[in-house]
């Protein structure tokens, strides 16, 4: 028996639940969870399926790709484990949720390798017997170094998501188109408000009464991917400005690590500049 999610976004019509289950069924499936979603707006419709299959996988795809219309995008996906590269700065918070989580199997995941443009984490990722490669900034133009770190990524072979950590580098157009719909981004702030640098200040400035934090798929456009999942928490005139660092910190670790299970599970759809999470 295989474990398997069907993942299909295609225009909405009337049985397309219906359709899809009488095929899944007619080979066999046991399906164990289902959900879906109709954009009102773009009347495209999404669904996830998750089934166990005692049968030919192969044919079952065939089928079901033959019977929608070649606008339909579906993937029928084994439930594997996922690979993953992360990619820090200097700030160890979410790298260590995500070492600890992988260490400790929380996670179908493993990690290919850890990247960065400091040495400062290198002990500590070490220390959990994980790859770590530093690719220094300095000298080098930003193509160079995104060069350097495609060809450790290169170097592993295929892989499916990289997570920038708290990586406080602007990535170039080039790059993230290279791996589009791979890189994810934790940034420090509730989107679309203070995009950018140091959004802690910009939000001590201001007096916010909460803080949050944002994680989105990374595009040529800074900070403006599709959000994926966002978080926060109360804030008062009392807080310095190191304080909504220190109180953030746990915030975005929270996000990142949602955000990270619902890529392992296959639950994210990108819809436009949405997501759709199932």
């Amino acid at each position: 028996m295989q474990h398997y999610i069907l993942r299909i976004v295609c225009d909405d019509r009337k049985g397309l639940i219906f359709d899809t289950m009488k095929i899944l069924l007619a080979h066999g499936s046991n399906i164990l969870e289902n959900e879906e979603f109709v954009d009102e707006y773009t009347r495209k419709f999404f669904m996830r399926t998750e089934f166990i299959l005692d049968g030919d996988i192969n044919q079952l795809e065939k089928e079901i790709k033959n019977f929608f219309k070649t606008s339909t995008k579906i993937e029928l996906l084994p439930k594997k484990e996922k690979k993953l590269w992360v990619l820090v700065t200097k700030e160890h918070h979410c790298l260590s949720d995500i070492l600890v989580r992988c260490f400790h199997k929380d996670w179908n995941a493993s990690i290919q390798g850890i990247i960065s443009n400091h040495e400062v984490l290198r002990k500590f990722s070490e220390m959990f017997g994980y790859s770590y490669y530093f690719v220094s900034h300095e000298n080098k133009t930003r193509e160079d170094m995104e060069k350097e770190i495609s060809q450790i990524i290169a170097s592993k072979g295929e892989f499916d998501y990289i997570i920038l950590a708290k990586y406080m580098r602007i990535l170039s157009e080039e790059f993230t188109k290279k791996y589009e719909s791979k890189i994810v981004n934790i940034h420090h702030s509730f989107l679309p408000a203070f995009v950018g640098a140091k959004p802690y200040k910009q939000a001590f400035d201001r007096g916010v009464k909460i803080i949050g934090a944002t994680s989105h798929f990374v595009t040529a456009h800074l900070d403006e991917g599709p959000i994926i999942a966002q978080g926060i928490i109360s804030v008062d005139h009392s807080y310095t400005e190191e304080d909504l660092k220190s109180s953030g910190r746990d915030v975005e670790v929270r996000v990142l690590s949602e955000t990270i299970r619902l890529l392992l599970e296959d639950r994210v759809f990108i819809n436009e500049n949405k997501t759709v999470i199932l």
